[in-house]
Formats: structure tokens, sequence, C-alpha cells
């Protein structure tokens, strides 16, 4: 495409201001590494929808108004137990009811303490539906998650562990794109500073009355403390009735 000539001021005249502008802008917008809201909008591959968080304050928060899909979210802990569960349970619950077709699988791997069944049931869940994963390494870890998340039949997969590389966190990203799933991993808080190629990185601490929710990245978004337990909304179980429920730790 030819690159548009802006318009020259008659001889004798300096261009004016806005003339000036207008020229640059042409300039800026005819060069091809200028990418255009546009283009995007054309590219139905280029939207992901999303699930609600169930709180108004947090979807007011996040692009598409709640958890991306096919896409890889990061939640750094302060200590496990704080309430992850509760966090993610409202799009696990509507990921299951709104599915057309078979009811789609819900993955956790490596959770550090047994889900309570009675809890998750009365939340909506179905558990029929629902596979715990018992690795004993966390390689074997990486490696269920990476598989769940790129098969195409999960809408969910929630991982626990203690660290990982960026390489492996770049796969477990493809993997969620592959397959539509929303892919969550939660590690712990010292791994805050390091880089991710999470769209979505959030922070999960201890709080003097509940647990504080800050919002790390977020791409399209607004980063910073959210209050996730607003009232305005249904709250969601206690902490302990789903999320600390077992004994012991099994993380690899």
């Amino acid at each position: 495409m030819p690159k548009p000539t802006p318009a020259r001021a008659p001889e004798g005249r300096e261009p004016r201001m806005d003339e000036r502008q207008a020229s640059s802008l042409a300039d800026i917008l005819a060069d091809a590494r200028v990418w255009k809201l546009k283009d995007a909008s054309a590219n139905p591959s280029s939207f992901r929808p999303a699930w609600s968080t169930g709180r108004r304050a947090l979807d007011a928060r996040l692009p598409g108004g709640g958890w991306p899909t096919a896409s890889l979210i990061e939640v750094l802990l302060g200590a496990p137990g704080l309430g992850e569960i509760q966090l993610f349970l409202p799009a696990l619950v509507q990921c299951q009811r709104k599915a057309s077709g078979d009811t789609p699988w819900l993955v956790w791997i490596a959770p550090p303490h047994e889900p309570f069944a009675p809890a998750l049931a009365q939340e909506g869940i179905e558990l029929a539906r629902l596979i715990v994963v018992r690795p004993t390494t966390a390689t074997e870890a990486l490696w269920a998650a990476e598989q769940t998340l790129s098969s195409g039949v999960c809408a969910a997969v929630l991982l626990w562990l203690k660290g990982t590389d960026d390489r492996w966190l770049r796969r477990l990203k493809l993997a969620a794109e592959a397959g539509g799933a929303l892919g969550v991993l939660f590690r712990p808080e010292r791994h805050r500073f390091e880089s991710s190629p999470a769209a979505l990185r959030l922070l999960l601490t201890p709080g003097a009355l509940e647990p504080q929710l800050e919002i790390l990245k977020v791409q399209g978004g607004r980063p910073g403390p959210v209050d996730w337990l607003d009232s305005s909304v249904s709250r969601p179980p206690e902490v302990g009735s789903v999320d600390s429920i077992g004994s012991g730790s099994s993380q690899p």
C-alpha cells in the first residue's frame, strides 16, 4: 500500500500545528508495524470468553469481565489454604453448568489438602467429573498439567506447585491456549519477583481479618489491590470449608 502523502501547505506559509500533527499521525498509521484495534476485532480467534469470578469488584478489574479462558493464570500464595479454591469456585461451577453436551472435566493436580467433597457438591460441583491427580514429583505434575490443559475436554486445570522454571511455564501457557482451558497455577509468594508468561498474576496473602488479594499483572487491565470478598455479591464459603480441609501436604 502506498504511503499516504499529507497535504502540503501553500508556499510562503508555515504548516499549522494541527497540520503537522495530522501529517505525523498519517505516517504512523501507514507503518505496517502499527497494530490497530480493528485488525484484532476482524479475527474471531482473538476473542477469548471469560468465566465470571462471582464478585463484581473483581470482574470489573479483569478484561472480559472474568477469568480468561485458554490462558494461564498464576496465583502466588502467602500460604496454602488461604482461599484459593473460593477464588475460582464460582467459575468452576459455571463452566460445568453452562457446557453444551458432556459436562467438562475439572482437574486438580497436587492440591495441598484432600478436597472436601460434601462442600464442593453443595456449591454445585459435579464430583463425577472432577479428577484429583497425586503425582510423586514436580515433573510428573507438570506433565499431567500439560496433557490435561491441551486435551480439549477439560474446562479448568488447577495445579499446585512449589516451583518451576520459565520453560515449563511457557509450555503450560501454550497447552492452555491449545485446549481452550482455564489454567491456574498456584505457587508460593517467593516467586513474586520472577518473570512469568502468565496473562494474569495474582497475590493472595493473609490479612488481619480476611485474605488479601492483589493483581500483580493483567493484560489490558489495572494492577493493584482488589476487594474480592465484596459483600455486594453472595459471599463464598468460609475459609476451611473448601480450601483447607485435610491433613498434610502432598505438593511435589
